[in-house]
Parts: C-alpha cells; structure tokens; sequence
C-alpha cells in the first residue's frame, strides 16, 4: 500500500518531468494502444458533478484516467508531471465541471508536488504558480463557493479565493504543529471553517485562517488523521480517521468518541466517505477492506474481502447503490447492489508493473506476462485474442512477483519469481515448484590395517535442499536450464527436476543469463562473469567500474555480448576480454533491454527514459531510432510483425497496425 511514505521504487528510474503546461494530445501522439491486463493501483476518483457517468481517476504515477459511462470503461486523458507524481485529490468546480484541479505529491523527493488545474474539462493542464514545487496531501473545494479552494501542504494550509489564481497560507508558519497536513475538509455551510487533520491529531479554525485550535478531546494522541469529513446536512457531525480508529464528533469538533465495531488490525483508514443521499450511510476505506456504516457509525460491518486495501470511495449521487472503490493491486472495484458485492471495473484501465513478456510458441494469438508488485492480483496473466481479454494464470504461485518467463519444448511454462522457480505443465490450472537443489558431498574414512592407516573412498552423499532466492532470469537450451539468481547461478539438465549450482567467483546475485553454444553470460548488478567451456571454468569480464546497474545481457549468433546498463549500452567482440560503451545512435545511460531479433536478424533496445525503440543491424556496432511509443519501455517483442512492450506501469502496449515503422518492415533510418 502506498501511504505516507511510499515505496514505489521503480520511479526512482524515470527522469521528472518539470513543466508549467501540458498538451494531452502531443504526450500521446504514439497512439500505441495499452493492451492490459487490467487492473492495478488506484489512487483516487472524482465524479462530474452536473454528469456522475464522467469520473476520473487517479494513479500513483502522473497518470488521469477518464470514465464517460460511469466507470465501466476507462481511457487515458492526461500525465501530470512526472512518472513520480502521486494524484490523491481530485476536485471538480460544482458550478463549471470543465475546472478540474488535482493535487500532487512526489514519491522521489516527497517535499515536492504541485496543484494542477484545467479550465477546458482536462484538454490541457497547468501547474498553479502560486503552489508550484508544494507536497500537496489534500485538497478541497468549497461546496457554496467554487472560488474557494483549500490545500494541506507539508509546509501548512493554503488558500486560494478565486479558482486557484492565487494563493495565501492561511495556517501560521510559526506553529511547528500545525505542518504536514494529510486530509482537509470544508464546512459545507460556511467557507471560513476549514479542518485539517494533521501526522498528529486535527486542527480546526473557524475565521478563515485567523486563528486555530487543536481538536483532540476524546482522541489518542496518536499520528496522521487520514481523513476528515463533515455531514452534508449538519456540519456539526464531523468524522476523523486515525491510526487508532475512527471518531465521530456532533460538537463541530470540540468532542469526539471512538467509533465502535471496527477491529484494531482494520484501524489505518485511508478514506472516509459520507453517501449524498443517506447521510446516515458512512463507508470506510480500509488497509483490510471497506467498511460501512447505514447508522451513523453505531454499528459497522465489513463490506468487502478483508485483502482488498482501499484508497478512495465514490457513491454515485443519482443511486446509492452504485459505490466504486479505487484500490491497491485490484484496480477499480464496482457494486451495484449498496456495496453488498463488488466486481472488477478495469476495461482500459492498465496500471501495471510488466517484467516479461512471452509469446506463445503454438498459437499466434496468445501472449503470456509476468508481473510485480501485485501479490494475489498479479503474477501471471495469458490472452488468447491479442489482449481482448486476460485470464490471470497465478495459482499456485502464492502472491510471488513473476519476473521471468520462459516456455518449455513441451508448450509448458517456467516463472521465475521472487521466491522460487515454477512450473505451469501445458494441460494443467496450477503452478508447481521445480526448486530441488542437488548437491553431492564426498567424504574419505579412515581405515586402519596392518601397514597402518589409509583413506578410504565412500559414496558421495547427496544433500537436497530448496531453492527459495529472488530468479531474475532463465534460459533454456535443448541440453539445460539456466537461472540466475540471488543465490548464485543454476542449471538443471533434467528439465528442472533438480537443480545444482551456487555462487560463481565469488558473485551471488545474479541478475541475467545466456547462452550460445559454449559459450554462457551471466551478470550480477555490477560484474559480468563469462566460461567458453558451458560453465565448466569461468572468467571475470573486465567491465568498466562505474557500472552501478546491469539490466540484461544478450548474446548475438555471432557471439558478440551485449550489456544493457543503468550506465548505457556495452558490447564485447571477445567473450568480455574488452568493452566498448555504445554511443553511436543509442542513449549514453537508462537502457532497459538489449534483445536479439530472430525473425529480423537484428537487435532492439529500449530505454525507461523515452519510448523510442533502437535498431541494430551490425551486431549492436550502430543504432537507428525506431518508431516511439509515447511509454517508458522496460523490454520490446515482436508478436505477429507488431511491436509489443512492456512498461513499468502501463502494463503492455502493442504499436499501430498502421504505423509506418512497423516490426515487420524493419526500422530503417539514421543513426543519431
């Protein structure tokens, strides 16, 4: 779950975006269409207040999504910042639905974030001067008067009296108390009474900002008060969300008394949702689940399955009965029936994490993907229609990230995960583990006899243990299996039966292996180890120092090596005895994969800092730029002579039928 500090760690790649104004049109002019699975982390979600079938939504990554049927379908309408931008808050002018603000908060430097507003219903975006470069953590607009907008910001409360046009902080800077502010709530009766809950406890001022007092009678002192809402029809009912549980208050914040019902496991609220037509009807957003009150919080039952962690709820105003919730890892979740059953609501809606990708050897059609960050909702997920629809295939596999995958003679399929190998047998619904490790200990006895004493030979004794570490990567030949691994390098020659192997030189985490013939590649982060005997003897490559991280290796018939680095591209011509860092038509750094073409005879690359996808027709001595997709790119495919990437948090992205530059015709063109 992201909270107040996430770890999200794979922004931590991508470059930040620093702009003042953004066209939707220019940043998706690929048009390369996502093609799923569906699903993942959802941040937040606002409905269009004079049309509710027009919600948006919004993600951990920069990313506003638009639903114009109520949240059945969902398309990308804008990227706000950067791939680091978190969208908690979206809010809509009541009066002009075509304003639209949204708050923003950076997961790499978590003291910066911005305020972004539309004036034309999210065709183009700004980022407000007057609260540029703020960690905005709330947002708020006043329901009688739209000009009105109050933010919580790490360095306080700000407001803004006409639409975001200017700002004023309103908390005084001189109470050390009152800073990092984490939700805010507007009386809906009068402008001037605003709450803003902070890490510790709330905060209430009902002059406009003049003065504040602290509201904490009936509370633990304890940290962050997620969220603060005040009853549509009686601002004197107020409910807080905090670490300890859920308070209500009927004194406009002067008492409050813990919410009874709610287990102690289920305390961290994200989100606290009030229904518009009943206002009895409160749901809580929960790191286990939704929960829902129809009595003004005297009793509570659990609404939904206790695994789902849930950051935003939205009631529709026309039927109560229609509740959607933004979650972590499922996506949007839907009822129709009051909240009583959810379905997944994703259709278009891809915000996943794609490690792998494979196309299957038998059937032109389906294409198989690995996941992270998921757990029980990722793994592993196959389409049989070229992305129409997705079945995930992860039973068995225990919540693991799936970061390789591999297909076996057999059709059969190999997962390398964060925890073991799997196998997933061509006929069967479940993953198995292929873990044993095999290893032989020899041992010499002492035997005494007449002319004194000798050692004896005994039988080796086979040790069997189980292969448990992170696999990052697996190769398969018709003679063995590789997989690199935090334990060290493997081959099995059984198919997977068993296993043996271990550290090699020294080196145990590893990150990628290949081979050619004799000759077999494995990296670690920072080192690439090479044997031109099948593994039996192994030499250090001499790559260069600064190498901070190694994304893959590829080996080209001819045997050149390949390199692809956080530090750039590099190529050996001599089994790694020399290097050269690849300059000629490719990025100098940030190069995610090197793959080589079977069909074309060539070799693709990509990069997580631009969409463009690099050709290479001379064995990797030059590069010419291919068509862009308009995503970051972890990894390139070629599946039925169209381009298919895998995105760190667009899930998979397949190129035009129509475009110019097409997989099938060959890139073409200059170097850089």
């Amino acid at each position: 779950m992201i909270s107040r500090t996430i770890r999200l760690t794979s922004c931590k790649w991508l470059i930040t975006l620093a702009i003042a104004m953004l066209s939707v049109s220019a940043l998706w002019a690929g048009q390369w269409t996502a093609l799923g699975p569906d699903g993942g982390d959802v941040r937040s979600l606002t409905f269009d207040p004079q049309n509710p079938d027009r919600i948006y939504l919004g993600t951990s990554t920069g990313t506003l999504f638009l639903s114009a049927d109520g949240g059945h379908n969902w398309s990308r309408l804008a990227h706000l910042g950067g791939d680091d931008n978190v969208l908690d808050h979206i809010v809509i002018d009541p009066k002009n639905p075509k304003h639209i603000y949204v708050s923003a908060w950076s997961v790499v430097n978590q003291q910066a974030g911005d305020v972004y507003r539309s004036q034309d219903g999210g065709n183009n975006w700004e980022a407000l001067a007057g609260v540029h470069g703020k960690s905005v953590r709330a947002l708020a607009i006043a329901p009688y008067d739209s000009k009105v907008l109050v933010i919580g910001a790490l360095d306080g409360v700000f407001r803004s009296k006409n639409g975001g046009n200017s700002w004023e902080q309103i908390s005084p800077a001189s109470q050390t108390e009152l800073k990092n502010i984490e939700s805010i709530a507007i009386d809906p009766k009068n402008p001037d009474v605003v709450y803003a809950g902070t890490w510790h406890l709330a905060w209430k001022t009902d002059d406009g900002g003049a003065n504040w007092h602290r509201i904490n009678k009936g509370m633990i002192d304890d940290s962050d008060v997620f969220s603060v809402i005040v009853d549509s029809t009686n601002p004197a009912v107020v409910y807080a969300s905090a670490c300890s549980g859920i308070y209500k208050s009927d004194s406009a914040g002067d008492l409050f008394r813990k919410m009874q019902g709610i287990p102690f496991s289920a305390r961290r609220t994200r989100v606290l949702k009030q229904d518009p037509n009943n206002p009895g009807t409160v749901y809580a957003g929960t790191t286990e689940g939704l929960w829902k009150t129809a009595d003004a919080g005297k009793t509570w039952k659990r609404v939904s399955n206790p695994e789902v962690v849930v950051n935003d709820v939205l009631v529709d105003p026309r039927n109560s009965n229609r509740v959607l919730l933004a979650t972590d890892r499922s996506g949007i979740l839907a009822s129709d029936n009051g909240a009583q059953t959810f379905v997944a609501s994703n259709h278009g809606y891809t915000h996943r994490y794609v490690s792998s990708i494979l196309a299957d050897k038998n059937d032109p059609n389906s294409i198989v993907v690995g996941v992270v960050n998921d757990r029980e909702f990722g793994g592993v997920f196959s389409t049989r229609d070229g992305g129409q629809s997705w079945q995930q295939k992860s039973a068995g596999l225990g919540g693991r990230d799936v970061f390789a995958l591999q297909q076996t003679s057999t059709g059969g399929l190999i997962a390398g995960t964060n925890k073991g190998i799997f196998l997933l047998d061509r006929t069967a619904s479940q993953w198995r583990p292929i873990n044993t490790i095999v290893t032989e200990k020899s041992a010499a006895r002492v035997v005494k006899g007449k002319k004194g004493t000798k050692a004896a030979k005994v039988p080796a004794v086979v040790v069997r243990s189980v292969l448990d570490a992170r696999v990052s990567d697996i190769e398969i030949t018709s003679k063995r299996w590789l997989a690199a691994t935090s334990s060290g390098l493997f081959t099995s020659s059984d198919q997977g039966k068993t296993w043996t192997g271990g550290p090699v030189l020294g080196k145990s985490d590893f990150v990628a292996v290949e081979s050619n013939g004799e000759l077999v590649v494995a990296a670690t982060r920072t080192n690439v180890l090479c044997s031109s005997n099948n593994g039996a003897t192994w030499q250090q490559a001499p790559l260069s120092s600064y190498i901070t991280s190694i994304h893959g290796v590829t080996l080209t018939p001819e045997g050149e090596i390949l390199v692809a680095s956080r530090e750039g591209a590099f190529r050996s011509s001599d089994s790694g005895a020399t290097w050269e860092h690849i300059v000629n038509g490719l990025p100098d750094k940030n190069i995610t994969s090197i793959a080589y073409d079977q069909s074309k005879k060539r070799l693709l690359a990509t990069s997580n800092a631009t969409g463009v996808i690099f050709e290479s027709r001379d064995s990797g001595r030059s590069w010419h730029r291919g068509p862009d997709s308009g995503y970051p790119l972890r990894r390139i495919s070629v599946v039925r002579g169209r381009f298919v990437g895998a995105t760190p948090f667009d899930g998979l992205i397949v190129q035009p039928e129509n475009e110019a530059a097409s997989a099938s015709a060959g890139l073409g063109g200059s170097s850089d």
